[in-house]
């Protein structure tokens, strides 16, 4: 199944499991308030081996490009700095792991015919969003 594509969030974006995850994560009261309003779509492309990931919500978009097995600065959502790395595994499954303020946050992206299930998990705590595919993209 191909990674490449549009997803738009059908998960709640208030639900208990993902603000218990963002706490574990370091994000701020302020930072989980906000994103607690919005239902942001992902989309992924890919060229020459280099893929981009785009976040787009009401409250912000966010880019972020790279290759797979290579390390590289990123910046979150909060503006905190960590180091991220992804892997594919397969063809439908997508590898994030984050160093983040001596924490390590692995996301583990599936993707279906239908959609995406993101599962997110961070010193024992997990939470998982569902997508749904509203697009392909070349």
């Amino acid at each position: 199944m191909s990674i490449i594509g549009k997803y738009d969030l059908i998960s709640d974006p208030n639900d208990a499991e993902w603000d218990t995850y963002l706490k574990t994560v370091g994000v701020s009261d302020a930072h989980r308030e906000a994103g607690a309003m919005v239902k942001p779509s992902i989309e992924i492309s890919e060229a020459g081996g280099k893929y981009t990931l785009k976040t787009l919500s009401e409250l912000k978009n966010m880019e972020i490009s790279f290759e797979l097995g290579k390390e590289f600065d990123e910046t979150t959502a909060d503006n905190r700095q960590c180091k991220t790395i992804f892997t594919k595994e397969g063809t439908s499954k997508l590898i994030q792991v984050q160093q983040l303020d001596g924490k390590k946050s692995q996301t583990v992206r599936e993707f279906t015919a239908g959609g995406m299930n993101a599962v997110f998990s961070a010193e024992g705590v997990s939470a998982t969003r569902k997508y749904k595919r509203v697009g392909y993209q070349k």
